[in-house]
């Protein structure tokens, strides 16, 4: 272009993603489409990709207003196991309380909780084979409370009292380790498939991308979870793509079946699961599933999420919360009431309470930095530690020196 034409040109401007509501703002979801319960159909597990375009722009749901299930994705658990789900989602967020409240009381250093989330986790692990792999982020200790995991054993881990290879910080890491799973189980014939989960904002990391190119080109039995709670530490999810499209969508630029789903409806979360389980063990391929649901409280034990979004969002959200809505659906069916509810909060607070006490028995935060020296920090990284760590090493032995410490 010539350089007079380009002079009449407007300047080029960036376009800044912005939330609907911000603090002290008065929440409206107005225009929040979620369609009717029931409304998508359910594809055969051996449907091509390019066939189920409009899954990853719906959204899967189970249970209507009234907690009752309706629809092809109707899962038809029995009641007896739902109950049970409906126990491990209660116990996991007393799990989650208990845990914040050592951190408030400096028993650990952080924590994580998935308040507003479990289903993703507990209703997915129950439609999954026992001895499947998963491939967790940092939010999905119900992954192990499902799987009925020692609650003294994760604490421990919380409160660093004992060996664990945590999760990693590094977000995503997990997919191509997920993936690269799946294709061993397959070429070794098999028959464990692999499951992993990130958040929406991780899918703009390039392990994303990596591991869907593989598990697209292999066909992998893996299914990859992105859970689109709204929400990461500071920023939402506009920043990771979502003004423009849905997170499942990402499924269909490489050819991977993709479904949008419910999150906050445990039937939505196990159907949509099994199916995509289904459709792994019949060598058809992987499957990507976007869970729609609000990260009802902090990213951590380290935020305010007061600061950048408003208090009106968690109580006004639209798809209700995962312990009612379940609570609520065996109500309906004659499985469940609200004696036998307040007895089971009761039996898993103290159920978590007693193994709280087991677990800090071993040892706390406070423990750690007495019967740990500090010069230990500076090691077990490097087969030969390197200068600057020696350097910082030095220093902080003077400065504790001065102290008299």
């Amino acid at each position: 272009m010539a350089e007079g034409a380009r002079r009449n040109l407007p300047p080029l401007s960036l376009h800044v993603p912005e939330p609907k509501f911000r603090p002290g703002d008065a929440v409206d979801y107005a225009d929040f489409d979620r369609g009717e319960a029931g409304a998508v159909t359910r594809p055969a597990i051996d449907a091509d990709p390019a066939t189920m375009r409009g899954h990853s722009y719906s959204l899967v749901r189970v249970l209507d207003d009234e907690g009752k299930a309706v629809g092809p994705w109707d899962p038809r658990i029995e009641p007896e196991r739902l109950v049970a789900m409906l126990r491990h989602m209660a116990l996991t967020r007393a799990y989650d309380d208990r845990l914040y409240r050592a951190q408030r009381q400096g028993k650990t250093s952080f924590y994580m909780k998935c308040t507003g989330e479990e289903a993703t986790s507990i209703a997915a692990a129950y439609a999954l084979d026992r001895d499947d792999m998963c491939f967790p982020s940092y939010r999905q200790q119900g992954l192990l409370i499902a799987r009925n995991w020692s609650l003294v054993d994760m604490m421990c881990q919380v409160y660093s009292n004992r060996g664990f290879f945590s999760i990693s910080g590094n977000l995503a890491t997990q997919y191509p380790q997920a993936v690269g799973f799946a294709m061993a189980s397959a070429a070794r014939g098999d028959t464990r498939i692999a499951a992993a989960w990130c958040g929406e904002g991780s899918t703009a990391e390039g392990d994303f991308h990596s591991a869907c190119t593989f598990a697209s080109v292999y066909r992998a039995p893996v299914i990859l979870n992105v859970i689109n709670n709204q929400w990461a530490i500071s920023s939402f999810s506009g920043f990771a793509g979502a003004e423009n499209t849905t997170f499942a969508a990402r499924a269909i630029g490489y050819g991977i079946a993709g479904l949008r789903v419910d999150g906050n409806d445990a039937l939505a979360v196990y159907a949509a699961t099994e199916w995509a389980a289904e459709r792994a063990r019949a060598n058809v391929g992987p499957t990507l599933i976007e869970f729609f649901t609000y990260r009802a409280e902090g990213h951590s034990t380290s935020d305010d999420p007061t600061k950048y979004r408003s208090a009106e969002e968690n109580v006004k959200w639209p798809l209700g919360d995962p312990i009612a809505r379940l609570k609520q659906h065996l109500i309906l069916i004659g499985a469940w009431d609200e004696e036998r509810h307040a007895a089971m909060d009761k039996h898993v607070a103290e159920q978590v309470r007693a193994a709280q006490k087991e677990a800090e028995a071993q040892g706390i935060l406070a423990d750690g930095l007495l019967q740990h020296p500090f010069e230990t920090m500076f090691e077990d990284v490097f087969e030969e530690q390197p200068w600057h760590l020696r350097e910082q090493s030095r220093q902080m032995h003077d400065e504790r020196k001065k102290a008299g410490i």
